[in-house]
């Protein structure tokens, strides 16, 4: 049985925004010819396609259900029977990864526990030692030959990824030989060589990176603890997976709050001056007076005392987890506006005393023709920069709140949380690292992505660089 979370809605209407929005762009040249050029950057295409996967897993772990009950023998009802429970998409690809867990901690590719317990032996006898894992290597009946079971299982998932990207670059020739009027082995020395118009070749060289590393990933996670396990024995791989949706998420819902605010307040104040300016600027002035952190602490407080007082009105945790998800998107939309608001002020003031904005006051054009026309191109360069700024900002932001408690419900999985849960783990002898490891390098590869896209969007719409260019 479907179901649709608040999120998940929110989600998929941002996509079909985005989806019309090109199409819409398309049909446009004006428009189109800024992310044309984004399009001929080679680091530019590169992020994307990092960027596309973590979306990917985000857009899976959106699609949720109630799973169906396996009917019993003894009794026999006439409708089929559902689970309290929520899954997603992802969750069903990811089950042995959801359902393998173990004990307690163990490290990753390890086929034995972290920590010494009592094993009782054949005779007896107590003796303390590393316990064999329940599902991590459990294939291997002799433990020692780990090493040459990862290595091959490694060459098999680059057999494999190498398979598929070759297959994927044959039908991407094909399909340009064919438009192009050429053979694919001609088009293949063309995309080779680099001296095709679209940047193809890195593109293509990112897609292999990634799909090598998937495949090796997927064939060492089914039969390993690829990135170990946490104190519960739940595998981090999956923990670390399941927090790409929260991520993205927290990114691009908070986006979604504070930019109309920011763009509309921050033209007006800067172009309309007066008392329509001090208005604004005292309303940001005094929302940027408050400490952001003791204000998300406080909606989010008063959020649970609701949410601990109207329990019944939620059908699963999953369900009131999302509503704490999204209140925190809210919130940290409220607070983040003021930022980009205080820019366009300032680049509006400027462009207002430009020749061209004179003209067309002098000439009697409404004032909503030239914020529309005239401004507003004119500072979408900064929108741009400071929205995927903004983005990896919240990333970050999330997982500072939630390592003081106060950012995502500790029932979701986060980057955040799980930074929270490793703080203590360091502490230990022999440390226990990789929870965190694993963290920092998904959300710092999601970060870096989107800002390398970032730094490439911002040349293409600067109007100065492009006459510059």
């Amino acid at each position: 049985m479907p179901v649709i979370l608040i999120t998940d809605a929110l989600i998929f209407i941002l996509l079909a925004l985005a989806i019309v929005t090109a199409l819409y762009t398309r049909h446009h040249p004006h428009l189109s010819a800024p992310w044309q050029r984004v399009g001929r950057s080679p680091v530019a295409l590169g992020a994307l396609v990092v960027l596309s996967f973590y979306l990917a897993i985000g857009l899976l772990d959106s699609l949720h259900f109630h799973p169906r009950l396996e009917p019993v023998a003894e009794i026999t009802t006439p409708q089929a029977q559902y689970s309290s429970q929520v899954l997603s998409v992802l969750d069903v690809w990811l089950t042995p990864l959801r359902e393998q867990r173990e004990k307690t901690f163990s490290a990753p590719l390890a086929t034995h526990l972290f920590v010494k317990e009592a094993i009782e032996q054949p005779d007896g006898s107590l003796i303390r030692d590393y316990p064999r894992l329940e599902y991590g290597g459990a294939h291997l009946r002799d433990p020692d030959r780990r090493i040459v079971d990862i290595l091959l299982r490694v060459l098999w998932g680059l057999i494999q990824g190498a398979v598929l990207w070759a297959a994927l670059t044959w039908l991407l020739c094909w399909w340009l030989g064919r438009r192009q009027g050429q053979t694919p082995i001609e088009q293949a020395r063309l995309l080779v060589s680099g001296t095709l118009k679209f940047p193809w070749r890195t593109v293509l060289f990112t897609l292999g990176v990634l799909l090598l590393l998937s495949f090796v990933i997927a064939t060492l996670a089914s039969k390993y603890h690829l990135l170990g396990t946490d104190k519960v024995g739940e595998d981090v791989l999956y923990q670390t997976l399941k927090s790409i949706r929260t991520g993205l998420v927290i990114g691009t819902l908070t986006t979604l709050v504070m930019l109309p605010a920011a763009v509309i307040l921050g033209l007006m104040a800067g172009y309309f001056r007066g008392l329509t300016d001090d208005i604004i600027q005292y309303v940001y002035t005094t929302l940027n007076s408050i400490p952001g952190v003791l204000l998300i602490a406080a909606a989010i407080l008063m959020l649970q005392v609701y949410m601990t007082n109207h329990a019944a009105d939620f059908a699963s945790l999953t369900e009131r987890a999302d509503l704490r998800l999204l209140a925190l998107c809210l919130i940290l939309g409220i607070t983040s506006w003021t930022g980009l608001c205080r820019l366009l002020r300032g680049e509006t003031l400027k462009l207002r005393e430009a020749d061209y904005v004179q003209a067309a006051t002098a000439l009697g054009v409404h004032h909503q023709t030239i914020l529309a026309r005239h401004i507003l191109p004119n500072v979408l360069h900064i929108v741009m920069i400071t929205l995927v700024l903004d983005f990896s900002g919240l990333v970050l932001a999330e997982a500072v709140l939630s390592y003081i408690n106060i950012g995502v419900d500790p029932t979701m999985n986060s980057w955040g949380n799980m930074i929270n849960s490793a703080r203590l783990e360091l502490a230990r002898e022999p440390m226990v690292w990789w929870s965190l490891v694993a963290a920092f390098l998904f959300m710092f590869t999601l970060v870096l992505a989107a800002n390398l896209l970032a730094d490439r969007v911002r040349d293409a719409f600067d109007p100065r660089l492009r006459l510059i260019a």
